[in-house]
């Protein structure tokens, strides 16, 4: 051994001495990689030692794979008489790409690097957040003048702090990217199809993603199904995260898989519009969906299909069913519950307990009964704070002021758009009873109907 054991009577001491670092590393010789497994017909004086990995071998070890050192093995006695003949080429041994620097040794890649913490802390990041995104993709900022400059480059692109913030929070890496040769390009790229930089910061891997090889096929693919330019914004806008897989282990058999459902083209460019994500799905959970549906009594050429299947792609089929037993828990039935499905499908979107502080508000504050609120599912989908609550609160300077019956429908009352609840009992008596504009802006507070 050259390198390692220099002189020729000191080559059974060398063996011994790397056969002890090997077996610190792969503890099953069966493990090692391949070129060095030979090692283990050494002679018995040099067979790998039972020992605790000592830190002058650690280092020398790793010394010789930072410097790529060529190492020949001409011959090992005992093993059978023969000659072995090992070359180890920088790169192709599986263990040098992780010597090949002095910060690797210093910094083990399972802790974050100090510095590069630190840097990621002055950029906003709070110190767990720091540790992680570090730690996660082994991140190492050697140059901050090069993160600095891609900072600099987001901004200049409309970047905010806080998109800057999110953006380093999931994909740290780009600090390390050559920000005129790598980023740029991209940023001209989304700029010019109109894409929000806040939206980009939700899925700012898409930075890593190749333009030749990815961004720029796939948004052909995408644009030969959606059509219109505005309608690709409107889609990446709603789901990011569904320009950044795969074309064609993702988007592509998604598609196919649609159209094996029975989707026209003009309902596949429409679902995509309302979720591009739904290229996330395989095609097996696509056709699962086709069914699901089809159990329900939904056909394809039902309006509402579209929105259903928009719905039932972003739920996995356990949650899905998890979210039945919630809704089952309040006294409904499986039937209420589909129906409600099929006319508010995006009931099924809700967190438990945004859906749990909705229903026991309507039953205990406004006297209504379950079947009530799930005839009317849209209702689930209103903000309790900034929607329902308010509304209940002009309801209540009306009644008292004598405006409305205190016999009103509540429900029907509370429901519409913000524009006509607005016409019909804010605007229409702003003038005699100034309260009910309070109330609408919550300087009133809702403290129930009495």
């Amino acid at each position: 051994l050259v390198a390692l054991v220099g002189r020729r009577r000191s080559r059974s001491r060398g063996a011994e001495l790397i056969c002890g670092i090997l077996v610190n590393f792969f503890p099953n010789p069966r493990r090692y990689p391949a070129p060095l497994f030979f090692l283990k017909v050494s002679p018995p004086e040099a067979a790998p030692p039972t020992l605790v990995r000592p830190i002058h071998h650690s280092i020398m070890f790793a010394s010789i794979c930072r410097r790529r050192l060529a190492l020949r093995i001409h011959q090992i006695a005992g093993g059978g008489g023969g000659t072995n003949l090992l070359e180890f080429i920088p790169g192709t041994i599986p263990l040098a790409h992780c010597y090949t620097s002095p910060a690797v040794a210093e910094v083990p890649s399972s802790e974050p690097c100090p510095d590069t913490v630190s840097y990621l802390i002055s950029c906003g990041l709070s110190p767990a957040a720091a540790g992680a995104a570090t730690t996660a993709q082994h991140l190492r900022i050697r140059s901050t003048d090069k993160a600095d400059a891609v900072r600099a480059l987001l901004k200049i692109y409309g970047f905010t702090d806080a998109d800057i913030v999110r953006t380093l929070r999931s994909a740290p890496v780009i600090l390390v990217a050559d920000p005129e040769r790598i980023l740029r390009p991209k940023l001209d790229f989304f700029a010019s199809l109109g894409f929000e930089t806040h939206k980009l910061a939700t899925e700012p891997l898409l930075l890593a993603r190749s333009l030749d090889k990815h961004l720029v096929p796939a948004i052909q693919f995408l644009r030969g199904i959606i059509g219109s330019d505005d309608d690709l914004r409107r889609a990446f806008h709603r789901v990011p995260r569904g320009l950044a897989v795969d074309l064609d282990n993702n988007m592509r058999p998604a598609v196919e898989a649609l159209r094996r459902g029975g989707l026209t083209e003009a309902d596949i460019s429409k679902l995509l519009v309302i979720r591009l994500g739904v290229l996330l799905s395989s095609p097996d959970r696509i056709s699962e969906i086709f069914e699901e549906l089809k159990a329900m009594g939904m056909s394809v050429l039902d309006p509402r299909f579209l929105y259903c299947f928009r719905a039932m792609s972003g739920v996995k089929r356990d949650s899905w069913l998890r979210k039945m037993a919630f809704y089952q828990s309040f006294g409904l039935s499986e039937g209420e519950l589909l129906q409600a499905f099929k006319t508010q499908p995006t009931i099924f979107l809700f967190t438990d307990e945004s859906i749990k502080k909705k229903v026991r508000f309507l039953l205990d504050e406004l006297k209504l009964g379950i079947s009530d609120v799930i005839a009317r599912p849209v209702v689930l989908g209103y903000s309790l704070e900034k929607c329902i609550l308010p509304r209940c609160a002009v309801l209540t300077v009306l009644m008292r002021e004598g405006r409305i019956r205190r016999d009103i429908k509540l429900l029907q009352a509370l429901l519409g758009s913000s524009r006509n609840f607005e016409t019909r009992y804010v605007l229409r008596h702003a003038d005699d009873v100034p309260d009910v504009v309070k109330a609408y802006q919550g300087k009133i507070k809702f403290e129930g109907f009495k």
